[in-house]
């Protein structure tokens, strides 16, 4: 009995083994969870090109948006795990869970493979509010408190950065989500909304045109893509530190031939001259790595947002 269930475990093994050997011998689809536009996609269109050249397949890049990225997530997770599915996405993948009730649990649906990038949320108002400086417009939402302050979605780092801000800066903001940081930011350069708290990476060509004005970045030093903007602690906010990053999942299942050699795919990728300028001048800085690194950061801040979440009291039906 023992020898026919090791014969029968074989068996099953067996074609996956095979079809990782083989992989890939048709088109890998890339699932982005929010609109075209925004810096989570520029990102996956970067690394799709490079990887249709290196595996000799075509990546279709497909953007499943809705319920703030959970969509295209869940979307990922309920693939099947044969290295024909991939999703880039933010770190919104680790605080999601705290947020949403979701169909899947990312932490076990997904293996983490590689670290695409880190960039800073910043801080971006249309010149007509007439502010310059952060000191600023923390005097003016004192004056008029309320202010609406567009996002990608609810739960994403950008409002997990903007409510922490404000409870530091001891001002009251209203939250207005929207499906993708490209329609936020459409409606931001139209002045539509004033405020939006955003990846860098779409804003950074309108900061340049003066159609909108960066007041703070989140990160621990300023980016070199935005010399010029402070952080959030230079500014006064103490202890207002967060990375933005961009990362690279498969569904939990897919053999791990595969995803090493995506993880070594990627990372040549990372390293070609064309991805990294474009990534720089998006404000993206290129990271790279081995899955297990990543892995430990992806475990690192499911922990470091749940508490987040928890003390800024951030909900779903917001």
């Amino acid at each position: 009995m023992a020898t026919r269930r090791a014969l029968l475990a074989l068996l099953v093994i067996f074609p996956f083994t095979a079809h990782a050997q083989d992989w890939p011998t048709r088109p890998i689809r890339v699932i982005v969870p929010y609109p075209p536009g925004g810096s989570t996609d520029i990102a996956a269109r970067l690394i799709g090109e490079s990887l249709s050249r290196s595996l000799g397949q075509q990546t279709v890049i497909e953007n499943k948006s809705g319920a703030g990225g959970v969509i295209g997530v869940e979307v990922a997770a309920h693939a099947a795990p044969d290295g024909y599915t991939i999703l880039v996405v933010p770190d919104f993948v680790t605080s999601a869970p705290h947020i949403f009730k979701m169909n899947v649990d990312p932490m076990t649906a997904l293996v983490p493979v590689i670290q695409i990038s880190r960039q800073p949320v910043v801080l971006a108002v249309h010149p007509s509010l007439g502010v310059s400086t952060l000191a600023e417009f923390i005097a003016l939402a004192k004056r008029e408190p309320g202010m609406g302050f567009a996002t990608s979605g609810v739960g994403s780092q950008q409002q997990i950065v903007a409510e922490w801000f404000a409870k530091l800066a001891g001002i009251k903001m209203q939250h207005v989500p929207y499906r993708g940081g490209g329609q936020a930011i459409n409606d931001l350069i139209a002045g539509h909304i004033k405020v939006a708290s955003l990846g860098s990476t779409p804003l950074v060509p309108h900061y340049k045109a003066g159609t909108v004005r960066i007041l703070a970045q989140s990160t621990e030093a300023r980016s070199p893509s935005l010399p010029d903007v402070p952080t959030y602690q230079e500014a006064g906010i103490k202890g207002l530190v967060l990375d933005q990053w961009l990362g690279v999942f498969v569904p939990t299942g897919t053999p791990p031939a595969i995803v090493a050699k995506l993880n070594a795919k990627i990372g040549n990728a990372l390293e070609e001259k064309n991805v990294r300028e474009n990534l720089l001048k998006s404000v993206q800085e290129p990271v790279g790595g081995t899955a297990a690194k990543f892995a430990a950061l992806v475990r690192s801040d499911y922990e470091k947002y749940g508490k987040l979440v928890k003390e800024l009291g951030i909900k779903a039906e917001q």
